[in-house]
């Protein structure tokens, strides 16, 4: 949906982190995962290495909208299903996200995503859809000649993407309305309990006795007492007062 571009924006960019120019790296020359070759085409046509590490906010957000997310129709997707292809799609190429997309639903893959792929990933559990993809992604990255160079950090980014994923695909949606729990959630985490139903622990402990009959009996206690002391001393006012002996 297009109200994750945002957040899924965020995510993509903690795993691309900053300045690159690793010769190892077929992306080349890149700056918070922006090419020189995309900030080109979609920034500054002549612009150099130097004016792609000042690249701003806007113009990164404006490059991934613009070159990842439209391309594979995020703000169409379901939730979390959006981010795990957009992340694909940053790595690897949005084609190359479609197509993988399109085999794990058992689609025509042409690596456009249109009405036939997107009617079969809303028909799909979110969650399935996100492991299958991420399944398939990782099998692909492992293949690759680059894989002894960069295979441990693509192998955390794939595992961070399926988390967050799902995370996002559980979430409440805009309309309030909660999604269906994907593979891993904690469903009995989620689910609140009944305010009608004792909790299991209620069995075990007695409910505590009062403590006003004894706390009453000690107040009459008082009561009499201090009744008696005063009768004994209206008896014996008069020695009092006059100094007569009184027995």
């Amino acid at each position: 949906m297009d109200r994750n571009f945002a957040r899924s924006l965020s995510l993509v960019l903690k795993s691309e982190g900053g300045w690159s120019d690793n010769p190892a790296d077929p992306g080349g020359a890149t700056m918070k995962g922006v090419t020189l070759t995309n900030f080109r085409r979609y920034v500054k046509a002549d612009a150099t290495k130097a004016e792609l590490r000042k690249v701003t906010d806007e113009q990164v957000a404006t490059v991934y909208r613009r070159f990842y997310w439209d391309a594979v129709a995020g703000a169409e997707l379901p939730d979390g299903v959006d981010y795990a292809v957009f992340d694909f799609a940053v790595n690897s190429g949005p084609g190359r996200a479609a197509k993988y997309l399109q085999g794990v639903l058992g689609v025509g893959q042409d690596g456009r995503i249109g009405p036939a792929t997107l009617a079969a990933a809303r028909a799909k559990p979110a969650g399935l859809v996100i492991d299958a993809l991420c399944d398939a992604r990782l099998a692909f990255l492992e293949k690759l000649p680059t894989w002894p160079s960069f295979g441990r950090g693509w192998s955390a980014r794939v595992a961070s993407v399926r988390r967050q994923a799902l995370l996002m695909s559980a979430a409440p949606s805009a309309t309030g309305e909660s999604a269906s729990p994907g593979p891993g959630d904690d469903v009995t985490a989620a689910t609140p309990v009944s305010a009608g139903s004792p909790d299991v622990n209620d069995a075990h402990t007695a409910p505590p006795k009062s403590a006003w009959p004894a706390k009453a009996a000690g107040i009459f206690a008082l009561i009499a007492l201090a009744l008696g002391s005063l009768t004994a001393w209206a008896t014996h006012l008069p020695c009092n007062l006059f100094g007569v002996f009184c027995q």
